[in-house]
């Protein structure tokens, strides 16, 4: 059914429950209830100042150094899904009807550790401890995964990339990572906890109200319109990752929140022949794997993409929706010719993404619409793809520089180039000069130079604390140029000729 049809036809039917909910969820194996608490309560300080479990720590208090690290499990189409998230930026009624886990968790009846702590003791792990927790979190849910199997080297490496440890220098964390998977093992029961999630399960919505703020939680497409309708200043609510943020070091006050989270509509993802439809909210982990699937290119961006626990929460559309000059994902939707869906009680409409953005963190998203999908065309058999991210850090790094680059080439000539940058401009922005420069040419290294130069007219970026203005623009340059070295076609050696190499 389309979006128009769907907000129309159920809009009026659907009514946002009005009544004060409770928040429910599990910890310890036992139902917590919580009643009258602020809907930006995050679930770390819940944990330590109302639940007597000061296990987990905060370090940061942006998602960044993982000492906050806990496990959430919850249904996913009758199964159970486990995923570490940072505890310090999300919200606790966000947690209603989910299984909550923390390092205090681990211990086993008879007061013995978990094979996961005893490899961390085994292979001296933890040295100051204040990070300990985070890890072993983390290590729990690669455990969890490979549960009668082993985990390699990398996937230990991947799952560690939110983790920050001054101590160690990481070498016998990633040790005790291994040997966890060596010692007895400790059985986790997924029967146990799909009973008690489905006995928590919530046949309505969730809405709070603590101190004149409001906190929904919708559940369908029409009553999320709804409640946009009545509330166009509330706060769209995704995954946190940045929202939080805006709490806990910003001390916003966000009103009123609508958590789009549990919306059936906006958790699909679907491919037609043409177009891969990932809804807002998918979380970022979920739509890279089907991106990556379609567009193996991405998946170094995908491994660097922010950590797995902000993978585990944020989402693709909070992402898009945002329109962080940085945000890593926007240049290469972009370049692929990426459309937005937008939705309100009156109707829907369909927006290229470029043309989301109207200014610095401004988009033409109008007050009571809501991002509902993302559309990503499927590959081109001419088509030439790739994405670069440039960052202090490897992993878990805001970009200085991320690039997207698409070209056809059809007989012999570039068609349909698209070329988009984050971190160059006050919004994620296609680089048209530089396009103009190259469709319609052969794609050699003369075409690739004559683009390089016009990079210079489409953007003049700012100097900030990530780069400088002339480091960012050689960069993306640069870029441009690697883009032409790996898909330029290579002529062969001349017979006469002995290469250098041999």
């Amino acid at each position: 059914m389309e979006l128009l049809d769907l907000s129309r036809k159920l809009a009026v039917t659907s009514k946002p429950e009005s009544v004060h909910s409770k928040i429910r969820f599990l910890l310890g194996g036992k139902t917590v209830v919580v009643d009258d608490v602020a809907p930006t309560r995050t679930v770390l300080a819940h944990l330590r100042e109302s639940l007597g479990r000061p296990g987990t720590k905060e370090g940061c208090a942006e998602g960044d150094c993982g000492a906050c690290t806990v496990v959430v499990g919850e249904l996913c189409d009758g199964q159970v899904k486990m995923k570490t998230v940072n505890s310090c930026i999300q919200f606790l009624p966000t947690l209603d009807g989910k299984a909550l886990y923390t390092v205090e968790d681990l211990r086993q009846p008879d007061g013995s550790l978990h094979p996961v702590q005893q490899a961390m003791v085994d292979c001296h792990g933890s040295q100051c401890g204040f990070c300990t927790p985070g890890f072993v979190m983390s290590l729990w849910s690669v455990y969890l995964a490979h549960a009668g199997s082993t985990a390699s080297v990398a996937e230990i490496r991947s799952a560690l990339t939110g983790n920050l440890c001054r101590c160690t220098g990481y070498r016998p964390i990633i040790e005790a990572g291994a040997k966890m998977f060596d010692l007895p093992g400790v059985k986790f029961d997924r029967a146990a906890l799909t009973q008690s999630l489905q006995a928590i399960s919530r046949g309505s919505s969730l809405a709070i109200e603590h101190n004149g703020r409001h906190f929904f939680a919708p559940k369908t497409l029409a009553e999320l319109l709804k409640l946009r309708d009545a509330h166009p200043a509330a706060t769209i609510l995704a995954g946190s990752t940045d929202v939080g943020i805006w709490v806990n070091k910003q001390f916003r006050d966000l009103g009123d929140i609508i958590f789009v989270g549990e919306v059936a509509e906006l958790n699909v993802t679907s491919k037609s022949t043409s177009t891969l439809t990932i809804g807002a909210a998918v979380s970022l982990t979920d739509a890279y794997v089907a991106l990556k699937d379609i567009y193996p290119q991405m998946n170094e961006m995908w491994e660097r993409f922010a950590s797995v626990p902000i993978r585990n929460a944020g989402t693709l559309g909070g992402n898009v929706a945002n329109g962080s000059p940085i945000g890593d994902s926007m240049p290469a939707l972009i370049a692929l010719g990426a459309s937005v869906k937008l939705a309100s009680i009156d109707g829907s409409r369909t927006l290229p993404l470029e043309d989301l953005y109207l200014a610095y963190m401004k988009s033409a998203i109008a007050p009571n619409e809501v991002l509902v999908a993302i559309d990503i065309p499927l590959p081109d058999p001419r088509q030439q793809f790739r994405n670069y991210k440039v960052s202090k850090r490897f992993d878990s790094d805001i970009s200085a520089v991320c690039a997207a680059f698409s070209l056809q080439i059809d007989g012999g000539r570039i068609a349909n180039a698209r070329v988009a940058f984050g971190g160059m401009a006050a919004t994620p922005k296609r680089a048209t000069m530089t396009e103009a420069a190259l469709n319609g040419q052969p794609w050699t290294e003369a075409c690739a130079r004559a683009a390089m130069a016009a990079l210079e007219v489409d953007y003049a970026p700012l100097s900030d604390m990530r780069a400088c203005s002339a480091y960012r623009l050689s960069t993306a340059q640069n870029l441009l140029y690697r883009f032409y070295l790996e898909t330029r076609e290579l002529d062969p050696l001349p017979a006469s000729s002995t290469s250098v190499f041999a």
